[in-house]
């Protein structure tokens, strides 16, 4: 069976504009012409544009989809089996991001969400890089520790996070003192501090296991944003994520 170019679009719910421009770069060109030289699609060809607009809406590019559609190693089903794991790795993000943003909403509506000026009045000039929140529902959404910390946050009114704020800095300030004194990260002294980081997270996650404090302060190494959240830019210094993650380690073997 034949379908003319109207047809494909209407079906499809894409312009017959968009059908000429996937014809003009190669990415689904019909396979026949009518007698009048409009374009005709084959059942085929409808099979294609299925997998091209379901990797479109997956968010890839049209060279990526090309690559995709063209592989032949890659055959109907395998493409669907391809396009169905994505589309549930998705659906999950997604969830976890409305999970944030329902935490969100219910701050606002218990009257814990702090305004612009408090936040400036508690954190200074530092802020939380736009999309961060989301990131971090993606990652670790699925996480008990991520779901407990969302609770607690949604419950915590402007004097909770002065508090968390004055810990913090406390921590921030012994921590620099230790590491002037020229103490390695497995004295004592370093270690006691690693401990007492696990105890902060653990006010935020319910619990944190020596095993997640280690994956969170590897991430201070590997990622400075996330070092960013424990020690404020002014001040870092060389060495510090580093000294950091291997008290944590010390701590775990103590």
């Amino acid at each position: 069976m034949e379908y003319p170019v109207g047809k494909v679009a209407g079906l499809a719910g894409i312009t017959v504009r968009t059908l000429h421009h996937y014809d003009e770069i190669g990415l689904l060109s019909p396979s026949g012409r009518s007698p009048a030289g409009y374009r005709s699609y084959s059942e085929s060809d409808v099979d294609r544009l299925q997998r091209v607009l379901y990797y479109r809406e997956l968010g890839f590019a049209l060279d990526e989809i090309a690559t995709l559609v063209d592989d032949p190693g890659t055959d109907a089903m395998a493409h669907l089996k391809r396009q169905h794991e994505l589309l549930v790795e998705r659906i999950g993000r997604l969830e976890r991001m409305v999970a944030s943003v329902e935490h969100a909403m219910e701050a606002r509506t218990m009257g814990h969400a702090l305004t612009p000026e408090e936040k400036l009045e508690v954190f200074g000039g530092f802020k939380e890089p736009e999309g961060y929140a989301e990131q971090v529902a993606a990652n670790w959404g699925g996480t008990p520790e991520w779901q407990r910390g969302q609770a607690v946050v949604a419950s915590m009114g402007k004097q909770d996070w002065i508090d968390a704020e004055a810990a913090r800095r406390s921590w921030v300030d012994r921590l620099l003192a230790v590491v002037d004194s020229g103490a390695a990260a497995t004295d004592a002294a370093a270690m006691d501090l690693a401990e007492e980081h696990r105890a902060m997270l653990g006010r935020f996650m319910g619990e944190c296991s020596p095993e997640r404090q280690a994956q969170i302060a590897e991430l201070y190494v590997t990622d400075p944003v996330q070092l960013g959240f424990l020690v404020r830019e002014p001040d870092q210094r060389p060495g510090l994520a580093e000294f950091i993650r291997d008290a944590v380690k010390a701590n775990a073997a103590r």
